[in-house]
């Protein structure tokens, strides 16, 4: 049985939700291979600086500024903890070399950025002849040293024709640059059973008959949720709104405390996020890759937001929304969202979006193992 080391960390949340999303289509496709999820911060935290200045841990750090909407200046922040793995790099790849010396992985796959390099020169020290492939969970690389490093002979799997431009601008050759049909989606996506939209929205309170707008920004909310939810209550639009507020709690408390002309649904934590897109007839919400791809698998349009404010590693999926063809792109949801609906309910404006998205067909959470596969039966080092 051959080993296969999936690296993830939970910064986010979308890297962990890749990971276990792989390791399920695996068994569920019978491969004969022993998959482990291996968390890099776990494995790391003896030397997270961050940790022991603020009693906090990088990847927590992170999550607790999405939390907070506190991404302006972000870029800054990225180029900051760029230097700080430059500095602790040497430290990376020796815990690492050891770790694949003890555990002997067959491949490994990476579905993490910033540490790519590290993964890549500890396995040639530890294990020359065992490919490294990385796996974007981006729509696009974000320059330099985000996800493709250039000189490093190994694979990577892009979901957008822009990422497999960018790797092969970097000196990478073509054949060891493979491009999925999308990002990695829960397989629940693919799993989910028809529903009687009218019977599903009566049992949450909400009108069979209004155009729904399911409000999502991600496992941690944002505050910008209650400002949207205020705008479009002051707007004549007819419409209603299914807010998923995620760990958030006090989020979803001041949203279910709200008294709103039209219907409004508020969830916390769920597992069901497909169910209530199933729905929905639009999504609004941040420029995440995983958000936007489970909306446009949910065929749903979208609304989202680019600003200074917007993750530097996100700015391109709002520039592939357009690309594409298949929502709205915001400066400012306080300021725009109310028109931004009003032009995607527009029935000419609905009908070119819905045409596009339902043109999309993303199958990448069954391409992928194959893919590996391949690889790994390839002679390689």
């Amino acid at each position: 049985m051959r080993r296969v080391e999936l690296v993830f960390f939970d910064a986010g949340g979308g890297h962990r939700s890749a990971a276990n999303a792989l390791q399920y289509m695996i068994r569920q496709k019978g491969l004969d291979w022993d998959v482990n999820l291996m968390n890099l911060q776990e494995l790391l935290d003896s030397m997270d600086i961050f940790r022991k200045i603020t009693g906090v841990r990088l990847q927590d750090l992170y999550n607790l500024l999405l939390k907070k909407g506190w991404t302006l200046g972000s870029p800054q922040l990225l180029a900051g903890m760029h230097l700080v793995i430059r500095v602790l790099h040497g430290q990376t790849v020796r815990m690492l070399r050891e770790y694949w010396s003890n555990s002997r992985p067959d491949l490994v796959v990476s579905v993490i950025p910033n540490f790519n390099r590290a993964l890549f020169q500890s396995l040639k020290l530890a294990r020359p002849s065992v490919p490294l492939v990385t796996i974007l969970t981006d729509m696009a690389d974000y320059p330099p040293h985000f996800w493709i490093e250039p000189r490093q002979d190994q694979h990577f799997i892009c979901g957008t024709a822009r990422a497999v431009e960018q790797a092969i601008a970097l000196g990478h050759p073509a054949d060891r640059v493979l491009r999925a049909s999308g990002m990695i989606l829960s397989p629940r996506f693919y799993e989910i059973e028809a529903v009687d939209r009218t019977v599903e929205r009566r049992k949450l309170g909400l009108d069979p008959e209004l155009p729904t707008g399911i409000l999502l920004f991600g496992g941690q909310g944002s505050a910008v949720m209650e400002p949207i939810v205020r705008k479009l209550d002051a707007s004549p639009l007819k419409l209603q709104i299914i807010a998923v507020c995620g760990h958030n709690e006090r989020l979803f408390q001041r949203l279910r405390a709200l008294r709103t002309r039209f219907p409004l649904h508020t969830v916390g934590f769920t597992k069901e996020v497909p169910h209530f897109m199933q729905l929905s007839d639009f999504f609004i919400g941040k420029p995440g890759p995983g958000s936007i791809s489970e909306a446009i698998f949910m065929k749903l349009p979208v609304i989202v937001v680019r600003n200074w404010w917007t993750l530097p590693q996100e700015r391109y999926n709002a520039d592939w929304v357009r690309e594409q063809g298949v929502g709205v792109v915001v400066g400012s949801f306080e300021k725009e969202i109310a028109g931004a609906v009003e032009k995607m309910l527009d029935p000419v404006n609905l009908a070119a979006m819905r045409e596009r998205v339902n043109a999309i067909d993303n199958r990448a959470i069954y391409e992928i193992p194959d893919m590996l596969g391949r690889i790994l039966d390839q002679p390689y080092g």
